[in-house]
């Protein structure tokens, strides 16, 4: 078993690794993590699996259990309604300064992501698609130009890719997306509030019944 103070790069290369299975799903919301087993699985001390843990909870991803162990949070919908009041308010003006401030070396800095992610979903990657997808919303919020907004975006990030990852409709997603871009290409603004609207009007009705089937209201 490796050594470890717990923060530096072993804390950071556990909770990159627990965060990216939560988010592709191998750990699944309510399944419990045991800082004991965890280290073993990982090859670690339990200091780094702590660390890594304390992290996660503050990104919303995790949920602790006093006395016992963590688990991996279990979204309900009144969560979802939450975070899409937020993410609306949010993400529309992601889309808006976009549309007036992106160059041309970040339009295709966009484009790309968005081939990735079509590229993916035609492949039928679901893990690969959902995070070209996650990487489109972020490259959005990058374009914007607005470093506040930037700031407010690394700290939801981990929650909107977990919601973005729950989509099974790839490649509705992807055409989705494919509309946003073009009108942030034509920076037509009134074309990317609308396109923003039915976006986020989709994701939500489609995050809400995946929370009514997966979870109970708290």
């Amino acid at each position: 078993m490796a050594n470890s103070s717990g923060s530096g790069p072993e804390a950071a290369r556990v909770t990159d690794r627990i965060r990216n299975e939560i988010l592709d799903g191998v750990r699944a919301p309510g399944s419990r993590l045991v800082e004991r087993e965890l280290a073993d699985e990982l090859g670690v001390s339990r200091v780094p699996v702590r660390e890594a843990l304390k992290a996660l909870v503050a990104e919303g991803l995790v949920t602790l259990r006093p006395r016992t162990w963590a688990v991996v949070r279990e979204f309900t919908s009144s969560d979802v309604a939450d975070f899409t009041e937020v993410r609306g308010a949010f993400e529309t003006l992601a889309f808006r300064l976009a549309a007036q401030r992106h160059s041309r070396d970040g339009l295709e800095r966009l484009r790309a992501v968005l081939d990735a992610e079509f590229a993916a979903a035609e492949a039928g990657d679901a893990v690969a698609a959902r995070r070209a997808a996650a990487d489109f919303h972020e490259m959005v919020t990058e374009l914007a130009g607005n470093r506040l907004l930037q700031e407010i975006g690394q700290m939801t990030r981990s929650r909107m890719r977990w919601f973005l990852g729950q989509h099974d409709d790839l490649i509705g997603v992807a055409h989705q997306h494919a509309e946003l871009f073009d009108a942030i290409a034509r920076r037509d603004l009134a074309e990317v509030e609308r396109r923003a609207a039915e976006h986020l009007q989709s994701s939500m009705l489609f995050q809400q019944e995946h929370a009514s089937r997966t979870t109970p209201d708290e």
